[in-house]
Order: structure tokens, then sequence, then C-alpha cells
């Protein structure tokens, strides 16, 4: 069996100030065709399992480029074109090609292309024929389009949210995708539009016993894979929203079928599954009523991960205003700061501007006298798929009894260890205030499972109606046409 494989992609915030260029791929990591580390990445899943196949399989893979960028706003036409030419010109050179497997994303949105991935991927079926397989991981947060179903044999989504399971995923469209090609499966898919777009958190019910649902289903009365698309309610796009992906082995009928009654179940948990939001100072007031500690707050508005900047002073002021302190709060987003905290060293009392440079989004800089606690060249912290992720130079600083972690490589608050691999006792603290919208859960919850959703402002913000939409079919719940 030929197999081709490679990766691309990044979560795009259609309304975040921040542009997607090359630089933010190449930063992130771009390796050309066969130059991929011999370790699994968050688009090289299929990679990394189709490497593994075809040492005890005996099957021929080549690999093509991965390409991997922080989610952050619009991507440039210059780098979507150049990166998926490049991909396409490595499969053009290993024609035939008997299955192909992708690492995508699904919600790349680029100067031009409001589909990224139902390009690339009708692309790629153009080059390889209608009887090779194409198959795509997905992330849940995709825009599901009719493109993208119709162009692929199979496109399978992570089903945990925090993403905990890629490389499970990963083995599962392997899988399907080598008995599709051996014709011992013929996978018919079926979607259905929730006209919703709601967050599914398998860390606390419905949502948890709702994926538990699906998994239990896979494998069984020919059902072949089940995917609960979610959607990315800041992604300004046709496709966007919630979305029940089903494959069955040849039974169109029974797909659809089954597609609109998990729909159906979906819709009548949306109220359940919806966060609630607190404001700034609701978050607060909540945190400091006593209980467990830490309290800890996720800034999902300023979400890095969601493609916001990630330096955000909404709740630092608060923090600062109210007197708050025993807190930790990271990572802003502020290589300047950084740079004067090298120059001052550590130890060093000076005033700092902390945060607000990228927008209004951002809101204001918070000017104070900061006491230099720790600083790292290089610094990382473990990613969901235990790969070591860069956020560059990092410092720790301290202001009337809260630490600031900042960084100067933008990314979202993942594991513990971007904290205490700058010497921060998270455990210690009163209050911890993450960057981010779910994924520090899975290491977070290990130092204390009390946590907080605050919907402060920001570009990510979960308050819709702050946002204007001109590409989206709405309404989509809770998003009005108001």
């Amino acid at each position: 069996m030929r197999v081709f494989t490679a990766g691309m992609g990044t979560e795009t915030n259609t309304f975040s100030p921040v542009p997607t260029g090359l630089d933010a791929f190449r930063e992130r990591g771009i390796y050309p065709s066969g130059t991929h580390p011999d370790r699994m990445s968050r688009y090289g899943a299929p990679m990394f399992i189709a490497r593994e196949r075809a040492r005890s399989e005996g099957w021929t893979v080549f690999e093509g480029l991965y390409a991997e960028a922080q989610p952050a706003g619009l991507v440039t036409r210059e780098a979507y074109e150049s990166l998926r030419d490049e991909l396409l010109s490595d499969l053009k050179r290993v024609l035939p090609i008997d299955v192909v497997l992708l690492g995508l994303h699904g919600a790349m949105v680029a100067d031009g292309y409001d589909d990224c991935e139902g390009d690339l991927i009708a692309r790629v079926r153009e080059l390889v024929g209608p009887k090779a397989i194409i198959g795509a991981e997905l992330d849940p947060h995709a825009h599901l389009s009719k493109e993208m179903v119709e162009s692929a044999t199979l496109l399978i989504a992570y089903k945990e949210y925090p993403h905990t399971d890629i490389k499970e995923r990963a083995v599962e469209l392997v899988d399907l995708c080598a008995q599709a090609f051996a014709g011992k499966i013929h996978p018919v898919a079926a979607v259905v539009d929730t006209k919703m777009v709601v967050p599914i958190h398998t860390s606390r019910d419905p949502g948890r016993s709702f994926v538990d649902k699906l998994s239990a289903m896979e494998g069984k009365n020919g059902v072949l894979s089940l995917s609960a698309i979610q959607g990315f309610a800041t992604g300004d796009v046709p496709s966007m929203g919630t979305k029940v992906l089903v494959y069955t082995d040849g039974d169109k009928a029974a797909a659809q079928t089954l597609a609109k009654e998990l729909a159906a179940e979906l819709i009548s948990l949306r109220d359940k599954l919806r966060v609630n939001y607190l404001s700034v100072d609701e978050a607060l007031d909540k945190a400091l009523e006593g209980g467990p500690t830490p309290a800890i707050l996720a800034d999902r508005a300023d979400n890095p991960g969601s493609g916001a900047a990630g330096d955000s002073t909404f709740i630092l002021r608060r923090l600062l205003e109210r007197k708050i302190s025993d807190v930790a709060i990271g990572p802003l987003w502020d290589p300047i700061a950084i740079q004067m905290a090298f120059g001052a060293g550590v130890g060093a009392r000076m005033p700092l501007r902390i945060g607000g440079k990228i927008s209004p989004m951002s809101g204001d800089p918070v000017d104070a006298v900061c006491l230099v606690k720790e600083l790292r060249r290089g610094h990382v912290m473990t990613a969901q798929t235990g790969e070591p992720l860069s956020v560059g130079d990092s410092a720790l600083i301290e202001v009337d009894g809260i630490e600031c972690v900042l960084i100067s490589v933008r990314a979202q608050a993942i594991n513990v260890d971007l904290f205490t691999g700058l010497g921060c006792n998270v455990a210690s603290k009163k209050i911890v205030v993450v960057k981010s919208a779910q994924h520090f859960y899975a290491s977070f919850s290990t130092v204390s499972k009390r946590v907080l959703y605050v919907g402060a402002p920001g570009s990510a913000t979960p308050r819709y109606d702050q946002l204007t939409y001109r590409k989206a079919e709405l309404p989509k719940w809770p998003i009005t046409l108001d």
C-alpha cells in the first residue's frame, strides 16, 4: 500500500487583530517533506501512526509538508497558498498513491479562502483520483463544510475537550482508511447541522456522557465513526456551527437516521452544555467566597488557543484595583516587557508597562513597579501531545502579591509547568488565572478542580453579541440575528 501523509493546521479567529503569516508557521514549526522529527505532533499524529504501521505492515509511506501555526487572525494569502502548493507538489512527486492521511484543524481561514481545508482536500482528490482513500484527522472546533465531506473518504475529529485523544483518533483514522483500501469497509457519511454553536466539555456532564456514548456505539451495527463537530464561534464563515458527522459501512440511510438522532440529543442538552461565563468581578467575588484553593479562573476571551492576543489586562487590572494578592496569572504575551526584565536581571525592582499592547481588545497597559523573580531563555511547557512547546524567553514578575508569567512566543496555558518551570508554585496560591478556554483543564485540574470560566472582554469573547458577523449563517443558537 502506497501512503502519502502530511499535516497543516491552525485555528483562525476572524475577529483577532493578530495576522497569521509565514513567520507564524515558522515559529511553531514548518518541516519540509521528509524532515518531520521522530515524535508525534499536533497535526502530525496520522504521520506518526503511519510510520509505525509501515514498519509492521510493510507499507510504503511518503511524508509531505508539515506546517503549524498558533491560532490567530486571518491567514495571509501568501502563507496559505505557498504552504498548500508545497504540500500538493510533495504529493505529485510520489503519485500514484493508494491512501492519503492528513492532519488538519478544520477551521483555517485565509484571505480569499473561507474553507482552507475544503480547498486543500478537494485539490488532493483531483490529484489522486476517485478511487484513492483520503482520510483526515480534525479538531472538533472545525467548520465542517460540504466540500470537506464530499472530497474525503473519512474525517475523524478528536472527541475529548481538552484534546487528550489526538493519538487515539489518529490510530482510528489510519486503521479505518487501511480497511477501506482493502475493501473490508465502505464508509458513507451523513451530516446534520444542529443550528447551534456550543462547546462540549468532556471534563463534566453532559458532555462526558455524550462523548462516551459515541465511543460505545462505534464498531457496532455498521457504525464506523462518530464525530461531534463543536464548531468555532469566532470564525465568521458560512460553514461555522455544531454538526454531527456519522460514518456507517455502506448504509447511507442508517447514517442519516443516526446523525439526526444524535443531533436532536445535542440540541436537547444545549442549555446544560453551555458554559456559565462570569464577569470579571463576579468571578473574583466567587473565588474569594471560600472553598478549595486555588480557584482557577479561565480567561477564555483572551485565550491564544482561540486566536486572541494573550496580552489583555482586564483581569490583572481588577486584581490590582481590588488589592487581591496571593495570585498567579499567565501567560501574558509581552516580548517588550520581557526584554526589559532581562535587561534589569533577577532581583531587580523596576517600573514596567505590562500587556495591553496589541489592540483595544487587550485593554490598557498596566503600569507598575515589579520585582523580577525569575528569567528563562527558551522556556517550554508540555503540550497535550507530550511534545515540548516553546514559549520563548520568559519572565516571572511580581506586583503587589500577584505573580505574572510573561512569555515572548504567544501560547495559551496548557500545562502547570508553564508556571512551575519559572518557580511559581500555583498549588499554594489563592487564585490562578489562566489564559485558556479549556485546554488547561487536563493539567491544572491535578492542582484544583475548582474552575470559574470568565467572560471578560477580548477578541475570543464568549459574549457573541459583542461580535459583528458578516458571513456565518445565522441564527445559530445562542447567536441571534440582532
